[in-house]
């Protein structure tokens, strides 16, 4: 008989290097978690939407670095500042 395996942890989110300011709907385009802008005002307006841990509902919501964006049944992103532009 195999060893019981205990719950599965959840995936750690991966970075999204992205310039600041973003909102909560920008950074979920960005991290390729909602394919348009109608998808990511539709999961949040439904609070399917978690910036660390907490049910977010607005979608103009300023995200910093380090934030964690979570979506209900869907993956994470992590919020990682991109290097300047050249």
């Amino acid at each position: 008989m195999p060893p019981a395996q205990g719950p599965r942890k959840p995936a750690a989110p991966r970075p999204v290097p992205v310039r600041l300011p973003i909102t909560v709907g920008q950074f979920l385009k960005a991290a390729n978690l909602v394919g348009t802008g109608g998808e990511a005002k539709m999961v949040i307006a439904e609070g399917l939407v978690r910036v660390n841990g907490e049910t977010e509902e607005r979608r103009g919501h300023k995200l910093a670095v380090g934030d964690v964006v979570q979506i209900q049944g869907g993956g994470s992103a992590l919020v990682a500042e991109a290097p300047p532009a050249r």
